[in-house]
């Protein structure tokens, strides 16, 4: 539930706090009064992107936010801990839109992303705008309300993630024979290039580490002189280190037998002995292994030089070079096994085409279970907004497709498909006695429409259990007594969910737990638009001033009354 409502510098709207109620919220204001900015600047909470054009005159950024009441709702729990969110008992979000061109999101003062934000908005609210029942005029529009209505999530998660991978290796095949002539030209190229690289086989490192025995070989006279020195000094030579060291060794025991603090001194010493020692041999050990080997240097010269040319042909590194090599083996290999390849795609499409056949029929069918409901539901809610002869009918069909590569098999037939399955969905209607259902999008009025349409919203709301749904409008194109049964339809939706409805019909006002009062002034020469929440009197005065116009009248006051349930 949206408990408050706060918008700040956002088009003419200077400043509003509105607390909403539970059941029926009503708004009502005179066209052009700022209504429908109300209704843009919810939208905002619910993620829809936003221009800077919004942001008042004057001001450097528009904020909209909003407190929910969510102790409940377990989906919007869930989506905050993956976020790593706090859940508190009201949710707080809060749009920032600054004329630098900066939009920044926040969730319990936490910043989010804005696809976080819709994604939260979604589990939150059902905002129905001005112009959305006018959907129902695209028939590609239905299957997608069918679908909304039943419990296809599952099924349809699975047939898109077949329809993506069937469309993938769809693509690869289509790829595939282009490439054939282009394979079959390279064939030879491939070959000749495969056999230079595969002829010195280069590895990952292997340049430096043959850099460093090259700089070992070329320096090996060196290295026999600098070792033979250090030993010589360490070891061998009168007056060596170590002899020094242990000529030594005796004054430091006698310094430890006269005082015991030296004991750890000596033992140092005697690990600097063994040190020197353990040098010397180690360097003995080197030096002994050291050799002039030019079959060796020359062999390291003409393998350092042969993958010096490989990297000047194939990019300039070794790592280049085995990438390379990889991608024309895959590409020989096609070349060599062209028509092993196109059938192993073929095969595999197949079997992703009748999985996905598999899974379309299952879809068809659970429509089609939907569909008997959803007609006899819509034909009940008609019946209760004025059309109490109406005939609704949800037609599925599906086209075979015998000509193209595009198809999927159900039950070993061909049939054109889409990303919702291969069915094709369109609503039919009749709205009066003994005529034929037609298509919707032919024979309904703007009235009928939005009756459909709030019939249809109905029965999601039901399934959905979402806590908020929001109708700017739903009243398009009906009046009289249409209009005060559409408003028991709003009143018997919010005695499960709240509603907010934005209406210039009184006989919807007089329905509402809530009203709030929309208007625009000029203040400093400056149009701005401020919302009130009314009280009883001012209701009735509001329901009278939409039933006779801006002169109330004893008579308007009255109807107002007697609408409302007021004696």
């Amino acid at each position: 539930m949206l408990k408050t409502l706060h918008i700040k510098d956002y088009a003419l709207i200077e400043q509003v706090n509105i607390e909403f109620g539970g059941g029926l919220n009503i708004i009502t204001g005179e066209t052009g009064a700022g209504k429908t900015i109300l209704i843009d600047a919810m939208s905002l909470l619910l993620g829809e992107r936003a221009s800077t054009e919004v942001v008042r005159k004057g001001s450097d950024k528009s904020v909209v936010e909003g407190v929910f009441e969510v102790t409940n709702n377990k989906k919007v729990q869930s989506l905050l801990k993956q976020n790593e969110i706090d859940f508190l008992p009201e949710l707080i979000i809060r749009r920032e839109i600054s004329l630098k061109g900066s939009n920044r999101c926040f969730i319990n003062d936490t910043p989010v992303q804005l696809s976080l934000i819709k994604e939260l908005g979604d589990l939150l609210v059902d905002l129905h705008g001005q112009h959305e029942h006018q959907s129902l005029l695209r028939t590609e529009t239905h299957i997608e309300y069918l679908d909304n209505c039943g419990d296809t999530e599952d099924l349809l998660r699975t047939y898109r993630w077949l329809y993506k991978t069937l469309n993938k290796l769809q693509n690869e095949l289509k790829e595939l024979k282009e490439k054939e002539a282009s394979l079959k030209e390279k064939k030879d190229l491939f070959e000749f290039q495969i056999k230079e690289i595969d002829t010195v086989s280069p590895e990952e490192n292997e340049e430096e580490r043959l850099n460093e025995q090259l700089t070992v070989l070329e320096n090996s006279e060196k290295l026999q002189q600098l070792t033979s020195e250090v030993y010589h000094g360490l070891y061998e030579s009168e007056g060596s280190v170590y002899d020094s060291l242990v000529k030594m060794k005796n004054s430091i025991n006698e310094l430890s037998r006269i005082d015991k603090s030296f004991n750890e001194t000596n033992k140092e010493y005697e690990s600097a002995i063994a040190i020197i020692n353990e040098i010397a041999n180690n360097i003995r050990s080197y030096s002994s292994k050291i050799e002039f080997d030019p079959e060796k240097l020359e062999e390291i010269r003409e393998r350092l030089g042969a993958i010096s040319l490989l990297k000047k042909k194939y990019g300039g590194s070794i790592k280049s070079v085995l990438a390379h090599r990889r991608r024309i083996g895959e590409e020989y290999e096609i070349a060599e096994n062209y028509a092993g390849k196109i059938s192993e795609l073929e095969s595999k499409i197949n079997t992703v085409r009748e999985n996905c056949g598999s899974t379309a029929e299952k879809l068809s069918t659970e429509r089609k279970e939907t569909a008997k409901k959803v007609e006899k539901d819509i034909v009940e809610l008609l019946k209760q907004v004025g059309i109490p002869n109406s005939k609704f009918e949800v037609k599925i069909s599906n086209t075979p497709d015998e000509n193209s590569d595009g198809f999927i098999l159900v039950k070993g037939k061909p049939f054109k498909f889409n990303s919702s399955g291969y069915d094709d969905i369109q609503f039919f209607l009749s709205t009066n006695l003994g005529e034929d259902v037609k298509p919707l999008v032919k024979v309904a009025s703007g009235g009928e429409i939005s009756r459909v349409m709030l019939t249809l919203k109905s029965i999601l709301a039901k399934r959905d259990k979402l806590p908020l749904l929001i109708f700017d409008e739903i009243d398009t194109g009906v009046s009289g007594h249409v209009a005060q049964k559409v408003g028991q339809t709003l009143k018997s939706l919010a005695s499960h969910h709240q509603v907010i409805a934005i209406t210039h019909l009184p006989q919807i006002s007089g329905l509402a737990d809530h009203h709030y009062a929309v208007e625009k002034i000029e203040t400093d020469k400056r149009a701005v638009s401020r919302i009130k929440k009314l009280n009883n009197e001012e209701r009735i005065n509001e329901v009278a001033k939409l039933m006779s116009g801006e002169n109330i009248t004893e008579a308007s006051i009255k109807g107002a009354k007697e609408l409302m349930g007021f004696k």
